[in-house]
């Protein structure tokens, strides 16, 4: 089961939501927050993480507190037979947080972080040497205006 087949009920979205407000909260005690049993709330995170509806709990590290001040976007050309083989190698670069396939002119729109403007051109670099790639093109963010969110999301 995947996060897009997955049917979130009320009682799913009251867990998710608490643990965006506090995600490092006991089990037992989220229990008690919400009156569900323990085990409701063990076998529900349990099957949400399966289904992959929670993300990794890395993602809630910001890369400012690691450091990594600058923030930008990669769009890359690939060639479409070596498709696989540039996703293989961008896994292996720590500094791109994500890897997008947009409909539209690019083949693929990457998140990534550095330390500053010279580390950015470094991993634009790695990111331009990486097999397949045959083009890149980099955005620089001036600033982060509304954080990633999906709090709103479960309360429609």
């Amino acid at each position: 089961m995947t996060s897009a087949s997955h049917q979130l009920d009320a009682t799913d979205k009251r867990i998710l939501i608490a643990l965006d407000d506090d995600p490092r909260v006991p089990i037992m005690m989220l229990a008690q927050q919400l009156g569900l049993a323990r085990g409701t709330v063990q076998s529900r995170l349990e099957k949400l993480t399966a289904a992959g509806v929670l993300q990794a709990n890395s993602i809630r590290v910001t890369p400012t507190a690691l450091g990594y001040t600058v923030a930008a976007s990669v769009d890359a050309q690939v060639e479409q037979s070596r498709l696989l083989d540039a996703v293989a190698a961008l896994q292996d670069i720590p500094e791109v947080l994500e890897c997008l396939a947009p409909a539209g002119d690019t083949d693929l729109r990457l998140r990534v972080t550095a330390k500053d403007t010279d580390h950015l051109y470094r991993v634009s670099e790695k990111i331009r040497l990486c097999p397949g790639i045959t083009r890149t093109s980099t955005t620089l963010f001036l600033r982060q205006l509304i954080p990633y969110r999906t709090t709103g999301l479960l309360t429609e």
